[in-house]
């Protein structure tokens, strides 16, 4: 409770090291979409520099003012320091539009100019989407134990914010572990630096320097001008009047924004974890809205709360870091300073920082939750290893085709798919996990969590959502469908039914949850 002496400073000292750990996760961000829009789509420097990133940076600024006000109003209610949540845009999602709305328009019309209308209306009817995950998403993380929501994120931090920067770094080992040792030593380490050097910029500075030595790195002033925000409604209608004349697109859209504000109410509830407590439903409206106005400035990219916050909250953040994020970032966006800084900052600088998040959303997950919850913690993990896996097979079968490959299978072809079962790669299994895993593994790890706690309603609860979002394919679909019940959707019907009648014949010390040791199997000769 607040004692009336209390005042929050938006900007600490800490707020520096935490500044450049967010700002490189927007910066890479950014990089990688404009660099893909620019030479995969096709799509002129006048739209990704003069639409698509100032878009992006006002969308930022938006979700950052709310962010920071939040903050402000939650240390000053309880009378103590808090770290703001971090925001930008959401990563898995942004690849999602990439390839799932902007790309297959681009593919069948060669049109850049069209995919990029009817990415900022996929963007504007998304965001709609997300901000009404306000109207469930209390009432979801009240029911879904702490387990399943962060350990569908420590998925996600494990594979994507973890182990790809980490191969990244090992692609360019000498730009990588000079920057990686700086964030070893001072931010998992927390070892102090020199003259106290945010370790963060550290790392960027050290990195970049290696690679300008290697001729990795270049300055180049190609793409500097102003790029003021403008507002592109004529595009935005034109993008969703496409969008209703081709509704089959509304089958990636719909799940995707699903994913982004239950990633949102995850996010809200790692901050929980560690101490600060703010509104999910607000927090989801924020994303949801911030996406809105980013399309009608250009940016087809959702915005979401990040993760990481138990890492900005280790640095001892408060909200300056993301006030800054929300400062620099469009600063550089409407003067066209991203082009420049993709050309001077190798992304082996970066992906240590990366690295750390992961490593911190993992780790605090471990602290937060009771031990014999990491059985659900590690359940909700997996079927975001199935997304890595069907997505990096889904590149080499690009990449085949790219270098010239004649005759290649598609990938899911009933003959290759037997093939690969015999090397052992489950390639069915994989892709039906791969679907919709952050709801997957948030589902499993509730179950799991609810069935060591004894709460059999509650677990049958969740398979039973799990069989309905199945039968509609939301999960362990490609697209939306006609409710059908399949062998999944059949499978998760009989674990519903069990966890709901089977305690009813079986009361008392029968459904105790016994710490059994259970001893390994014997592999002495004979035995």
């Amino acid at each position: 409770m607040n004692t009336g002496s209390y005042t929050y400073r938006l900007f600490s000292r800490s707020d520096f090291s935490a500044f450049w750990a967010l700002f490189t996760d927007n910066l890479i961000n950014l990089i990688v979409l404009s660099g893909i829009c620019q030479f995969v789509f096709q799509m002129p420097a006048e739209i990704v520099y003069g639409r698509i990133v100032p878009g992006a940076a006002v969308a930022i600024i938006a979700g950052v003012a709310v962010y920071a006000w939040l903050a402000k109003r939650t240390a000053e209610r309880e009378g103590r320091d808090v770290t703001a949540l971090p925001y930008g845009i959401s990563t898995p999602v942004m690849f999602v539009y990439l390839f799932g709305v902007i790309g297959p328009i681009y593919w069948s019309t060669q049109d850049a100019v069209l995919a990029w209308q009817v990415g900022i209306g996929a963007g504007f009817m998304g965001g709609i989407v997300a901000a009404m995950g306000a109207l469930v998403g209390p009432w979801l993380k009240r029911v879904t134990p702490r387990a399943g929501m962060l350990g569908t994120l420590c998925g996600i931090a494990l594979v994507f914010i973890g182990t790809v920067p980490l191969a990244i770094i090992f692609e360019d080992p000498f730009v990588g572990f000079a920057s990686m040792i700086i964030i070893l030593w001072g931010l998992i380490g927390r070892f102090r630096l020199p003259f106290d050097i945010p370790a963060g910029l550290l790392a960027l500075v050290i990195g970049t320097a290696v690679a300008f030595s290697l001729g990795k790195a270049s300055i180049s002033f190609e793409g500097v001008g102003f790029y003021p925000p403008l507002p592109y409604v004529g595009d935005l209608i034109a993008g969703i009047q496409h969008l209703f004349a081709n509704p089959e697109l509304f089958l990636v859209l719909v799940p995707v924004q699903i994913y982004n504000f239950i990633e949102t109410m995850n996010n809200v509830e790692s901050a929980e974890a560690v101490g600060d407590k703010y509104p999910v439903g607000l927090c989801q409206v924020t994303d949801g809205v911030g996406t809105m106005i980013g399309a009608v400035f250009g940016s087809p990219f959702p915005t979401t709360a990040y993760i990481g916050h138990p890492a900005y909250k280790r640095m001892g953040a408060h909200a300056g870091y993301v006030i800054g994020v929300g400062t620099i970032i469009p600063a550089a966006a409407f003067f066209g300073l991203l082009a420049f800084l993709n050309n001077l900052i190798p992304v082996a600088a970066a992906a240590p920082v990366l690295v750390f998040v992961a490593l911190s959303l993992i780790t605090n997950t471990a602290h937060s939750i009771r031990t014999e919850h990491m059985a659900a913690v590690t359940i909700a993990m997996m079927p975001h290893v199935s997304s890595f896996l069907v997505t990096k097979w889904g590149s080499l079968m690009g990449a085949l085709a790219a270098s010239g490959v004649e005759g290649l299978p598609s990938l899911g072809d009933p003959a290759l798919t037997a093939a690969m079962l015999q090397q052992g790669a489950h390639y069915q299994g994989h892709l039906a996990l791969s679907q919709g895993a952050i709801l997957t593994g948030l589902i499993w790890g509730a179950i799991v969590a609810s069935t060591i706690d004894g709460n059999f309603r509650n677990a049958a609860g969740f398979a039973l959502a799990a069989a309905l979002m199945s039968s509609v394919g939301i999960i362990h679909a490609a697209s939306l469908q006609v409710p059908t019940l399949g062998p999944v959707s059949g499978g998760y019907l009989i674990a519903a039914g069990f966890l709901f009648f089977y305690p009813m014949f079986h009361a008392g010390k029968e459904l105790e949850n016994r710490k059994v040791v259970v001893e390994e199997p014997s592999i002495a000769p004979g035995a």
